[in-house]
């Protein structure tokens, strides 16, 4: 899947605050594993592999062959946004 930095860090910054933690607990990885996947560059307390930054607009063209990482956030993500509208009415 090809994303741009920019979405990616969009993401990221949607998510609720512990969700980083979550992730890393869920996916039984490291939380800087998770920061990393998202655009942080601290590789001694986490990895990452399957990710590749090509030069571009909007940050550049973020290749990830493995989206579970990605697609756990967004789902914490609509999850959040369903709680929030529920918590309105």
């Amino acid at each position: 899947m090809n994303i741009t930095f920019r979405e990616l860090r969009r993401i990221k910054h949607q998510l609720p605050t512990g969700s980083v933690e979550r992730i890393a607990k869920t996916l039984q990885i490291e939380p800087q594993t998770v920061r990393n996947y998202f655009g942080a560059k601290k590789y001694e307390n986490g990895n990452i592999i399957g990710k590749h930054i090509q030069p571009g607009p909007d940050g550049g063209i973020v290749s990830l062959k493995d989206t579970t990482i990605l697609d756990l956030a967004q789902s914490i993500i609509n999850e959040h946004k369903v709680n929030r509208q529920m918590s309105m009415e």
